[in-house]
């Protein structure tokens, strides 16, 4: 979507409740009102709202529905079905405001602020898409429901209940909501959040406020990679930040067809075939995809975009579903808009990556999963299967693994290399390095600023002597504040640079760092 979905920008989400049944039904020439389940492996998937009046559950055997609801529809899972029918709510919503994105069938979001304007305010554009969706060439008709928010997790949040977040307020409005709202949505969720969610109920915490008040640091010392983006949703924050490598030029892949493609079996076999091109040139500049936009362009020389965001990185099966799942709806009429005839073929079809996941975010999750350090050596072979078909997917310097380094530092001792290759370290470990960090190392790096004080309450610094320039009594992380039960240092290093070790009255060991006037936790021991 570009700079529509910026950071800072307000957020529409449209909702489609109950989409895989909504679609199921209408394929089925059966009313959208009627008691229906869609099923995969003999269990409910999705229902609709009829039937869990009955008291029809997701995660239901088939048996068991039936029983509840003796007059419910069954009908089998199907991805390419949902994704096909939602084509035309998503041609429609284009048509009114252009810059959308689709998180999954049935759900999109769209940049609200300046489309807001436009259309007299965010209920009036609200509304404005309720009803376009409503007028949407579905047969059955299709429903749905809008939430506006400065974030897209708040927003899909709110849609689910028609609301409007006022700027600046996501984390007040999550703050009450269940813990359990961390997995409402899958195209917002990374593996094991049901896991997650499920442990940190275990552990008393039963809101999304609550969850948001735990220290990101010990977030990330106890929990998976996922735990980590799920902290942040709950506090408001953006889910993933944007890559800031730059995206380089020849990724886009692009077909010219000839003849034009005018049949659905051609245009899934092209769409397989370039996104298998896509991936392969992603893999070899050691990058992923997270958000896509597909372009197709017809005989009669009109362009038909969509934009696909995704919680995790596209695969290549993922890419092709999503690419059939466009060029099917253009093609049966579904999508066709501005007096084209809808089978009008299509004669060039590319796909641009506009958001991709550099290497660092990928070593990122696997430090917070909790990798040992050895992890090049002692994996399991699963695990080991597992990092290899990473590397198929992103390329060889996706991967990689830490190990033991010279340094000063706890940071510097620590280095990555790419997984399978020998285990150098750039710098000897088993040199001299003066001034460095006696053993053992903390467990978790960070870098979390810090306010070491005295009884006084004012600011301890370090002296020209390498001295505390007064006992430090309290430590202060962000609004927390904790006493000081033990200290020991500090240990001058370079210029003006001191470290110390603190051990707080909450049973917290840090390593603290002293650097141009400021403190900062530089790691934490456990």
């Amino acid at each position: 979507m570009g700079e529509g979905m910026a950071e800072g920008r307000r957020v529409l989400a449209l909702w489609c409740p109950d989409w895989p049944t909504a679609a199921a039904a209408a394929a089925a020439g059966r009313p959208t009102t009627e008691p229906a389940a869609v099923l995969r492996a003999g269990r409910v998937e999705a229902c609709s709202h009829t039937a869990r009046a009955d008291g029809v559950r997701r995660g239901m055997r088939k048996r068991q529905a039936q029983s509840l609801c003796p007059r419910l529809a069954v009908y089998d899972a199907d991805e390419s079905r949902d994704g096909r029918l939602f084509e035309p709510v998503v041609a429609a919503v284009t048509s009114t405001v252009p810059m959308t994105e689709v998180l999954r069938p049935g759900l999109l979001v769209v940049a609200a602020d300046r489309a807001a304007r436009f259309f007299g305010g965010e209920v009036a554009l609200s509304e404005r898409l309720v009803d376009v969706v409503a007028g949407a060439s579905v047969p059955g008709g299709v429903t749905a429901r809008a939430g506006v928010a400065d974030e897209l997790f708040t927003a899909v949040l709110a849609a689910r209940s028609g609301q409007t977040v006022p700027p600046g307020s996501d984390a007040q409005y999550l703050s009450r909501r269940p813990v359990a709202d961390l997995r409402v949505e899958s195209a917002l969720s990374g593996p094991g959040r049901d896991d997650l969610v499920d442990l940190l109920w275990r552990l008393g915490i039963r809101t999304l406020g609550a969850f948001a008040d735990l220290d990101p640091a010990d977030v990330a010392a106890r929990f998976s990679a996922d735990a980590i983006t799920a902290h942040r949703l709950a506090r408001g924050l953006p889910g993933r930040r944007p890559s800031r490598a730059p995206i380089p030029t020849d990724l886009q892949v692009e077909h010219e067809c000839d003849p034009p493609v005018d049949r659905i079996d051609a245009a899934a076999f092209l769409g397989r075939r370039l996104a298998q091109e896509l991936h392969e040139r992603l893999a070899s500049a050691a990058l992923a995809c997270t958000r896509l936009t597909v372009h197709a362009i017809t005989e009669r020389g009109q362009r038909h975009s969509r934009t696909w965001r995704c919680a995790e990185p596209l695969t290549p099966e993922a890419t092709a579903d999503r690419v059939r799942w466009q060029l099917e709806g253009w093609l049966t009429g579904r999508a066709g808009s501005g007096g084209e005839a809808p089978d009008s073929p299509i004669v060039r079809l590319s796909l641009e990556p506009v958001e991709v996941v550099d290497p660092g975010a990928l070593q990122h999750a696997l430090s917070g999963a909790g990798l040992p350090a050895d992890v090049g050596g002692g994996l399991g072979d699963s695990a080991r299967r597992a990092l290899v078909r990473v590397q198929g997917l992103l390329g060889g310097e996706a991967v990689r693994v830490p190990v033991g380094s010279g340094g000063r530092g706890p940071a510097e001792q620590v280095a990555l290399v790419a997984f399978g290759d020998a285990a150098r370290p750039p710098r000897d470990p088993a040199a001299a390095w003066p001034d460095r960090l006696a053993r053992p190392s903390p467990t978790l790096l960070t870098q979390t600023g810090a306010e070491v004080l005295g009884a006084d309450d004012r600011l301890v610094s370090v002296t020209a002597r390498g001295a505390f320039s007064a006992e430090p009594t309290t430590v202060k992380l962000g609004p927390r504040v904790c006493r000081v039960r033990w200290w020991a240092g500090p240990w001058p290093f370079g210029a003006g640079a001191a470290r110390a070790q603190v051990l707080l009255d909450d049973s917290r060991a840090l390593l603290l760092c002293y650097r141009e006037s400021n403190w900062t936790v530089e790691g934490i021991y456990e």
